[in-house]
């Protein structure tokens, strides 16, 4: 697939197992699994971080084939879902971060491009995410709530929970 804003015509993705049983060798029960998920979540991580730390510190490759169920629906399950999506979030972010230095640097033409490039990306999620139902219908991106919201979820160190 084609990129958005490049002439990238690349073909890498990720080669998940073909099996898609849990290995033998992992003794942990889903109960386990699902309350460490959980606990993870409380202390503020977000569904990507949780996935990178159980594969890493803990030997599980995919959740989806130990629980059956994947990080994000077991912490909707469980109320610990953040209530903006996480791509969303880290865009806004950025395009905080974008604001922030052309405040300092306002000669920078090329920033000033990549942020208009950065909130087309912000309204195209944003509508995806309104049609299905996982965003409000009246919720809109506004650069100056944006940054209250970003820094809000910054000082108080819940990276996506609670907004």
């Amino acid at each position: 697939m084609g990129r958005m804003h490049s002439w990238g015509k690349g073909i890498s993705r990720r080669c998940l197992p073909y099996k898609r049983i849990p290995p033998s060798w992992l003794q942990l029960s889903v109960q386990d699994l699902s309350e460490q998920i959980c606990k993870l979540a409380r202390k503020g991580m977000t569904p990507s971080q949780i996935g990178v730390l159980l594969r890493d510190s803990h030997g599980i490759p995919q959740v989806k084939y130990i629980t059956g169920s994947k990080i994000l629906r077991i912490l909707k399950k469980n109320g610990l879902a953040p209530k903006i999506p996480e791509d969303l979030f880290h865009l806004i972010k950025k395009a905080v971060s974008i604001r922030k230095h052309l405040e300092r640097n306002k000669k920078d033409i090329d920033s000033k491009f990549r942020l208009i490039l950065v909130e087309s990306r912000i309204h195209r999620i944003a509508r995806y995410y309104r049609l299905s139902e996982q965003l409000p219908a009246n919720w809109k991106y506004q650069s100056a709530t944006a940054s209250a919201l970003i820094s809000q979820c910054i000082f108080n160190n819940l990276s996506l929970i609670h907004i």
